[in-house]
């Protein structure tokens, strides 16, 4: 996506939705008066899953206004860390973690599957327009790797087949269930096996 479309697509207005507010309220109430900036990062996030996965210049400037604190502090907040889109993103937001755990266990091989499937670079919108791709640092689920985050979702221990049928499936807009593709249940053993091999009682 080009730098032009991206700038076209900032919306000249942003406030929280009714219930966005509301949550908005809930937050602030964590913190003193004196202190309320401190909830900026929580009320990115909002801002950020209300407007589909990413965070426009109107979203910070009303977010700066909100927590009476300057706009280029909460811009310095929102580039800072990863988690926060500064950019349209697809509907499917899939984040690759190429962490050395994950990246001795082929990670590289998902980030070949990205470009051909996904789109060519990341950060850059498939055709269809329903997905995009990143690479990012560890997502802390190195027991379970490689993984993928979609959206909120993460899917682990996974390998070349698993992730072409889970990049088929939300390609066609169906995602499969998320969690891990070698049957384990959160970091359990695999298929209710014991650490030397034997099956639990």
């Amino acid at each position: 996506m080009s730098l032009k479309k991206v700038h076209n697509e900032q919306p000249k207005e942003f406030k929280f939705s009714a219930e966005n507010l509301k949550k908005a309220e809930d937050i602030l109430k964590k913190y003193p008066e004196k202190n309320k900036k401190s909830a900026v990062m929580p009320f990115l996030y909002l801002a950020q899953k209300q407007n589909d996965n990413w965070i426009p210049l109107a979203a910070m400037k009303y977010i700066a206004n909100f927590l009476s604190m300057p706009y280029i502090a909460v811009y310095e907040v929102a580039t800072f860390y990863s988690m926060y889109n500064l950019a349209p993103v697809g509907k499917h937001f899939i984040q690759v973690c190429t962490t050395t755990p994950c990246l001795i266990r082929g990670a590289d091989k998902i980030v070949k599957l990205c470009k051909e499937k996904i789109s060519s670079k990341e950060n850059v919108i498939s055709e269809l327009g329903n997905c995009s791709w990143m690479e990012v640092e560890c997502l802390g689920a190195c027991v379970s790797a490689p993984m993928i985050q979609i959206n909120d979702d993460y899917y682990e221990d996974l390998d070349e087949k698993s992730v072409k049928e889970i990049f088929d499936s939300i390609i066609k807009d169906k995602p499969l269930k998320p969690g891990s593709y070698r049957g384990r249940s959160n970091t359990s053993p695999e298929k209710n096996k014991a650490s030397n091999g034997e099956k639990h009682a």
